[in-house]
């Protein structure tokens, strides 16, 4: 048994702990506030700001883990060296976890080391310097804080006259006082997808089926399994999808995301955890989920293959205000359709657009993908989040 400790403790995070937990491991959950959703079903629980290196170094001392997952961005992960050199495994590595939480770094390591093909992009550090890096990459474009999470921050600017608003939402958005942006040109994509990869500590890189999602405010609405892609973008996303991870090392499941365009693949971020994209493997699309695949990667367990065993989507079902203690209603409405799920994740807090549960669907393989996604959000439309 090994005692892991999971920084961050959101729905994933839960999902994750479960995961564990079925092959008899020991997690302490660790998050910002208390009763998190992993915190729910875990051995142990601390509430800290991870923000905070020293609070992290003292429950790092406390329970000595043997692991440390990342769930979230918001983390002092340039402590994580620290940690690889007491001999505590950082999932995937400390070198994963810095390059990913900062956008000009896995950015740059793509575009410039990988030579992968990414949106043209530039960065700055003021509304100055925004505005000649706007004219550098050209009308469209998207603006991120380097370091935020959730699409907290992003934005699209349309004309001159939203460059101003783009900076200053990008700046309301940034995680602590990293106030540097990218702004990346507007990629003409047909489709997006995420290709979870998962890298093996005595295995060959494996690849699940291409998923499908929507966005909106940053955040993912829906996702399908599988995406429809060419058999040459899809080698295309694997070949860019192993570069970059085995760059970062360290064994693990990851979120890369890919814009398929008419003049190929274009690399777009990339998680060193599960992605929420990837809640569709919940509806049994997969032998195992993101979660088992990922709590085995990170042991070192063996996978000897993913295949694609259902077609599935997800939808994502919204709180609509602020408030606690949160009920839900519609749920014998929307559980009484066949070839469904509802998981709901348990958070104590709403706000608007806080995701709180989650839609699932599912039929057999060569199904319409497009029927099971719009079963899966009329399902989710149903259940309605009342909150006090």
């Amino acid at each position: 048994m090994k005692k892991i400790m999971l920084l961050g403790s959101g729905e994933l995070g839960k999902e994750l702990v479960i995961a564990l937990k079925r092959i008899g491991q020991h997690v302490i959950a660790v998050d910002s506030y208390n009763d998190a959703p992993a915190q729910q079903v875990a051995d142990e629980r601390e509430v800290i700001n991870m923000l905070d290196g020293t609070e992290l170094d003292r429950i790092v001392a406390k329970h000595k883990p043997d692991l440390i997952v990342p769930e979230i961005e918001a983390i002092r992960t340039e402590r994580f060296y620290d940690y690889e050199k007491q001999g505590i495994t950082v999932v995937p590595s400390a070198k994963a976890a810095n390059f990913t939480m900062n956008r000009k770094a896995i950015r740059d390591l793509a575009s410039k080391e990988l030579k992968l093909k990414t949106a043209k992009y530039e960065y700055a550090n003021s509304f100055e310097e925004l505005e000649a890096a706007v004219k550098t990459v050209g009308i469209p474009c998207v603006v991120k804080p380097l370091m935020s999470s959730s699409g907290k921050g992003q934005s699209v600017i349309k004309t001159e006259s939203d460059i101003q608003k783009a900076w200053d939402y990008a700046q309301a958005g940034k995680r602590g006082d990293y106030s540097e942006v990218i702004a990346e040109a507007f990629v003409k994509f047909n489709s997006e997808i995420t290709l979870l990869t998962v890298t093996q500590k005595n295995g060959k890189t494996l690849f699940c089926p291409p998923i499908g999602h929507r966005q909106e405010r940053g955040d993912y609405q829906e996702s399908w399994q599988p995406a429809e892609i060419s058999a040459a973008h899809l080698k295309e996303a694997q070949h860019m999808a192993e570069q970059v991870t085995k760059a970062l090392t360290g064994s693990g499941l990851w979120g890369v995301e890919f814009f398929l365009a008419d003049d190929g693949v274009y690399f777009s971020e990339l998680s060193p955890r599960p992605h929420d994209t990837g809640m569709v493997t919940l509806a049994g699309t997969q032998n195992f989920s993101e979660f088992e695949l990922h709590a085995r990667a990170i042991l070192g367990l063996p996978i000897s293959e993913i295949t694609l065993e259902r077609v599935g989507a997800s939808a994502v079902i919204l709180a609509d205000k602020e408030g606690k203690n949160a009920t839900y209603t519609g749920l014998d409405k929307a559980m009484n359709h066949s070839q469904s799920d509802i998981r709901i994740f348990g958070k104590p807090v709403t706000r608007p657009y806080r995701r709180m549960a989650v839609a699932l669907t599912y039929d057999k393989v060569g199904s319409d993908v497009n029927k099971v996604k719009e079963r899966a959000i009329g399902i989710a439309k149903e259940v309605k989040v009342e909150s006090k």
